[in-house]
């Protein structure tokens, strides 16, 4: 085997994957974000509607991040109260599962397709909103550009029996899992991590179960990008930040617990191994966000014990502004 080959390959593709990501999702946000940021906003008065929000912002946007974080500025503004924002936490890890469907579809034989043509769009677009449209159609086949060279750089690791064993590892859960959330943390983008093991899986790198625990270590890792975004601003944020955490981190020692449960509803329901992650992710965050949907009231008054405000008072639990004193005024 060539290792210096297959470094070349798998750098190559990782850089053009996350440049991809990020691509994506910049022009994304400059182009919905403030179309869905008042769809967030009008939908706090319904947990369900909240949910579907969530799971819609999160579809077009192709990041759960950053529709959290969105959510974390709308609720440092006292835009939203906190415990209203919950639901939609949950409807973002809803719809992050589109984005694991999308890469088990294996489109990537097709990304040439999306490269050319967005390059051409975007040489041709006379107006910023077209550019934008481009830009998202060549950020998308970049990332599926990306997956496809990963995918063949890592094709002879499979003759490979040091590699194969070690990676039989991540079969154990709790491994699995740590290197899932670290990876994830490491290339900032849990999408990013859900498309190498879709990826590995496919290639028969990895076991269903060992695809699996690298999901659930997503699902913790993701958190991240969200804790940093809280950091300097207002309690009802840190709050929403925290709860994100805290649910996936139950979740995620529920779903170690039900691994094979998760494991067999992806082989009932798929003969391609990279399919039955996704579905298995699919089943993961449905069932949680539904589950945990008429506790976010408890979860929220838990979370205000907790993290109380500095004065006392939570003025966005009530949707009011905040204290003078917080605006600068004396």
């Amino acid at each position: 085997m060539d290792w210096l080959e297959f470094a070349m390959g798998l750098l190559g593709g990782l850089a053009l994957f996350l440049y991809g990501v990020d691509l994506l999702a910049t022009a994304l946000r400059e182009a919905q974000g403030g179309r869905f940021q008042k769809l967030l906003e009008r939908s706090a008065s319904n947990r369900i509607a909240a949910l579907a929000s969530g799971t819609a912002a999160t579809v077009a946007l192709d990041s759960s991040s950053v529709v959290i974080i969105l959510l974390i500025t709308i609720v440092d503004a006292g835009l939203m109260p906190f415990a209203k924002a919950l639901p939609v936490i949950l409807g973002a890890n809803v719809g992050t599962t589109f984005s694991s469907q999308v890469f088990a579809w294996n489109v990537d034989t097709y990304a040439p397709v999306a490269v050319a043509g967005g390059l051409m769009w975007k040489a041709l677009a006379r107006s910023d909103s077209a550019r934008r449209r481009a830009t998202v159609v060549l950020g998308l086949g970049l990332v599926l550009f990306g997956l496809n060279i990963i995918g063949t750089a890592a094709e002879p690791l499979q003759e490979q029996p040091q590699i194969i064993d070690w990676l039989k590892q991540l079969e154990t859960p709790l491994l699995g899992v740590a290197v899932g959330a670290l990876a994830t943390v490491a290339i900032q983008s849990s999408s990013a991590m859900m498309g190498i093991a879709i990826t590995l899986a496919g290639g028969g790198l990895i076991t269903l179960p060992a695809g699996i625990a690298l999901m659930l270590g997503a699902e913790i890792g993701t958190c991240a990008d969200t804790l940093v975004a809280t950091a300097g601003r207002s309690r009802a944020a840190v709050k929403a930040g925290i709860f994100h955490l805290l649910f996936n981190i139950a979740t995620v020692g529920i779903g170690i617990l039900l691994i094979d449960r998760l494991a067999g509803f992806g082989q009932a329901t798929s003969a391609e191994p990279g399919q039955r992650i996704a579905n298995a992710h699919v089943l993961f965050n449905v069932v949680g966000a539904l589950v945990a949907l008429p506790f976010t009231a408890s979860a929220a008054s838990l979370l205000e014990r907790l993290v109380p405000e500095r004065d006392g008072r939570d003025p966005t639990a009530t949707g009011s502004e905040r204290p003078a004193s917080a605006s600068g005024a004396n």
